[in-house]
């Protein structure tokens, strides 16, 4: 077990009367802050025939709000020397602003303001339509391996419409959202008690606490949806599909396998985290030294828990992916067949001491190096909070990761069943994606 010290982050909670959440994080070693809030509404909570709504409307929350015109909010977060994003994840979606700590209300303010009243028109809706399908174009339609595989994978493996749908989105739905929809979702989903305010960095906790009542008590109250369970049935086969890329240069693989529900269990969740980075963390990697360096059988590998490769950043259902590029000369089967080998070799012995310990302490300092981050530290706390109930997990889950056992990753190998499994093949436009299209088909369907 490798043995790290286990790292401080001051914790402050408090709810407001309208149901906000607000946890308080000061770290006075620099003279910087940065605000968070996570709406409890990813692309999972999208309504059906609304494919890519979640994603389209966090871009309107960028196009003005009550007291402040459009693009406002970018002058004043660049004014004062500061940076500021959004995203669209599964289960929830984030905005921050990371600002000079004199900005700090600053920040609070435009939050606020957005949270109260975006400016949804007729006109934003429609310039963000347009933007959101020109990002699908640059990021999916016209790269190759676009959307691969956090688009293409789930339809095979799961079968609901939160699951398996495009977050993303389709264009003919894109262009079918009304002022109507969006005032509608904003009702439900971007109420105060739905989100998590997270503040961290330098400030006093009191005269923080004092400008987050000044600016969020105001906003009205709305009630909170029931959150729904998005659990489905594991697959009971392996199932396969194949998808023709016209733009990718060579063959592509993903294998996709379920999670367990990280909420019954953080370290039996983490036994697969550890699992990814024993199977493909550095050219040491089991994955990467049988399937690159010894048997030439593919160019790139890789293996990740959930969909965008971050830790605990989704509730149930949560996926296991594998993927893999390789030569066209290589049957996808052959990939399958010595991935099948390592990962049974991990299930009957686990990994080494002296390999484990080097993966869990690489992956530790990985997650303190990104938790030193003002802006990661910021995002992981809203996140853990509002997902799991438990802020604490910024700090306690490098620890936990550096006391996973042998056995525990040996478990979690054991569970990557071949007959519960999806298999994404992707095929390039060669000449072979006939013979491709008959492997993925023959005796199954996807």
């Amino acid at each position: 077990m490798t043995r790290i010290p286990s790292p401080t982050v001051e914790l402050h909670r408090e709810t407001l009367p309208n149901g906000l959440r607000v946890v308080l994080s000061p770290d006075r070693s620099a003279p910087v802050v940065a605000v968070g809030v996570h709406y409890d509404v990813g692309f999972r909570s999208e309504p059906q025939g609304r494919t890519g709504f979640a994603h389209l409307f966090e871009h309107l929350m960028f196009q003005g709000s009550e007291s402040l015109e459009k693009l406002a909010h970018f002058r004043h977060v660049q004014s004062s020397g500061g940076s500021f994003n959004g995203a669209t994840h599964q289960d929830y979606t984030n905005y921050y602003e990371v600002v000079p700590s004199a900005a700090l209300e600053r920040a609070l303010f435009i939050e606020a303001d957005r949270m109260r009243a975006p400016r949804i028109t007729e006109e934003n809706l429609r310039n963000q339509v347009a933007v959101v399908k020109e990002e699908i174009r640059l990021n999916v339609l016209n790269r190759p391996y676009g959307g691969f595989p956090w688009i293409t994978l789930p339809p095979v493996l799961y079968d609901t419409f939160p699951n398996a749908h495009n977050g993303y989105g389709d264009f003919s739905e894109l262009e079918a959202a009304t002022v109507d929809d969006c005032a509608a979702f904003f009702d439900v989903y971007y109420a105060p008690g739905n989100a998590v305010l997270t503040v961290s960095g330098d400030f006093p906790v009191d005269a923080a606490l004092e400008l987050v009542h000044r600016h969020f008590d105001d906003v009205p109250a709305r009630p909170v949806p029931a959150r729904p369970s998005f659990a489905e049935p594991a697959p009971d086969r392996e199932r396969r599909h194949c998808q023709v890329d016209p733009l990718a240069p060579l063959p592509a693989l993903a294998i996709g396998y379920r999670l367990p529900d990280p909420t019954a269990g953080f370290e039996g969740y983490l036994g697969y985290e550890v699992l990814c980075a024993v199977l493909s963390d550095g050219d040491s990697s089991r994955l990467e030294q049988r399937l690159v360096h010894t048997d030439a059988l593919v160019t790139d590998i890789g293996a990740r828990c959930g969909l965008f490769g971050s830790p605990l950043d989704a509730r149930d259902p949560d996926t296991l992916t594998i993927t893999a590029i390789h030569p066209s000369t290589v049957e996808a089967d052959r990939v399958l067949d010595v991935t099948d080998q390592e990962i049974a070799r991990l299930a009957e012995a686990g990994p080494d001491p002296e390999e484990l310990a080097r993966i869990t302490a690489r992956w530790a300092a990985t997650l303190f190096r990104e938790n030193d981050r003002l802006v990661s530290r910021t995002m992981a706390i809203g996140a853990f909070e509002l997902l799991h109930g438990r802020a604490e997990l910024v700090a306690e889950l490098p620890v936990m990761v550096a006391a996973m056992g042998s056995e525990q990753v040996a478990n979690a190998a054991a569970a990557l069943a071949p007959d519960a499994r999806a298999v994404l093949i992707v095929e390039p436009v060669d000449g072979s994606a006939t013979s491709a299209r008959e492997l993925a088909t023959a005796g199954q369907e996807a």
